[in-house]
């Protein structure tokens, strides 16, 4: 392992207790390597403007800070186990190629801010993946409704056969729901878009750190002000962004459901796209719809990543190292999450109902709501309504479409108001 950022003369390094302190970093710091990269650029300009570095320095620092990102990119320069984190692989390099202009780059900062800044910008990378997403499901789910809205299709209550639904009001549930699953996610973004850089350890230092420059280089929407908050922060603000990851993965998970269903044999409403499914291992009949059952397992990374970081909050204030630990639990949440997420708009676009077992599936008892609300409307209580569209003997097989065109409450089949969706879908762009 290269020399360690914080050894000093006569401080002993056991190899097993370093082994357990790195733990996955120069793994997991993979993720956040380039996002350090992009940091300590912005760093070294605000040093030059206050005067620790001349131009010069900067100018070589910028050239090979740019090298080493390249180098990484093409899988020349590997963070492996020679480091002992991604800040330590950045200085080497430095300090390898450019003498003391390497050595002046920590100067003002600690590793403290810079996983801080770097987790900052890879959240906001991951939250504007999430956001851009959902708006895309969004889109899918809502051009479909549009093009399918009056097609008949089971409702379900309970897995019981409940009433008349439509094609139009299954995809509009999805188009909506993910409309706000975009719009929590870039809500979350423009909270968690606060620069920690120059917090140093959590306490400033003796320097007029550029914190604005750096703020404006790093495409940060404001400044995270208070020194000591960039500390507290850290945590809560990875929290926010698995909650709002998770939001769209439960409803992932459900319309998962709904594909589980509806593409087994007994219900047969739907065929996904062959790439979404696999075979089996011993039986030649089968193709398992193992992407969505994927898909519907996905929430439960979220839901695990969430819970660790939360349990390593019981913390006071200032930096504790037990806060490590958050950057597997992001790194997985999102991982598996963001995974599973981007490959729904391409499974929307593709899914193909079988109409007629649809249809096939709708019984007489599927109108007895129809008949209860019918019977009121003519001035029957509606208890008394309720009573007698329960017996069995009054039910006709009717006619779904024209169920669905006497369903004029808001949102329900012929008033699905599509245009109000469209219009909170594109005030997302």
């Amino acid at each position: 392992m290269s020399d360690l950022l914080w050894q000093k003369p006569g401080v002993k390094v056991d190899a097993r207790i370093q082994q357990f302190l790195a733990g996955e970093d120069v793994i997991l710091d993979r993720e956040f390597f380039l996002f350090d990269i992009e940091a300590s650029r912005a760093h070294a300009e605000g040093l030059q403007q206050i005067g620790i570095l001349d131009a010069d320095e900067l100018a070589g620092l910028k050239r090979e800070l740019e090298a080493l990102a390249e180098d990484f990119r093409a899988g020349h320069f590997i963070l492996d186990e020679r480091f002992e984190d991604c800040h330590s692989a950045i200085e080497s390099r430095l300090v390898e190629r450019l003498g003391d202009a390497g050595k002046k780059i920590h100067t003002g900062r600690s590793r403290n801010d810079q996983i801080l800044v770097a987790t900052r910008l890879w959240l906001k990378d991951r939250l504007a993946r999430v956001a851009a997403t959902c708006r895309e499901s969004a889109e899918v789910a809502l051009a479909r409704a549009e093009a399918e809205q009056g097609v008949p299709l089971p409702g379900y209550t309970h897995l019981q056969r409940a009433m008349v639904s439509s094609l139009g009001m299954w995809w509009a549930a999805w188009a909506e729901g993910f409309i706000d699953n975009a719009q929590r996610a870039v809500q979350t973004l423009q909270w968690v878009d606060a620069n920690p850089l120059g917090s140093a350890a959590g306490y400033g230092v003796n320097l007029p750190l550029a914190r604005d420059h750096t703020t404006t280089a790093l495409g940060f929407g404001r400044m995270q002000v208070a020194a000591t908050y960039a500390q507290i922060s850290r945590g809560k603000f990875e929290m926010a962004a698995i909650e709002a990851l998770s939001s769209a993965l439960l409803d992932l998970r459900r319309l998962a459901w709904d594909l589980s269903l509806f593409t087994s044999a007994e219900f047969g409403f739907v065929a996904l796209p062959s790439q979404y499914t696999t075979g089996s291992s011993i039986m030649p009949n089968k193709r398992n719809p193992d992407v969505i059952e994927l898909m519907r397992a996905s929430y439960s990374a979220a839901a695990a990543a969430r819970t660790e970081i939360e349990q390593l909050l019981s913390l006071p204030s200032g930096y504790h190292r037990d806060l490590q630990f958050s950057k597997g639990a992001i790194f997985h949440a999102f991982g598996r999450g963001l995974g599973a997420l981007e490959l729904l708009p391409d499974l929307l676009r593709n899914l193909e109902w079988k109409t007629e077992r649809m249809r096939e599936a709708l019984d007489p008892s599927m109108y007895a709501t129809d008949l209860a609300v019918d019977l009121a409307r003519q001035g029957l209580p509606f208890r008394e309504a309720y009573k007698q569209a329960a017996d069995p003997a009054r039910w006709e097989q009717g006619d779904p479409e024209a169920s669905l065109a006497a369903r004029v409450s808001p949102g329900a089949g012929a008033q699905l108001r599509l245009g109000e969706l469209r219009s909170r879908l594109d005030a997302l762009r």
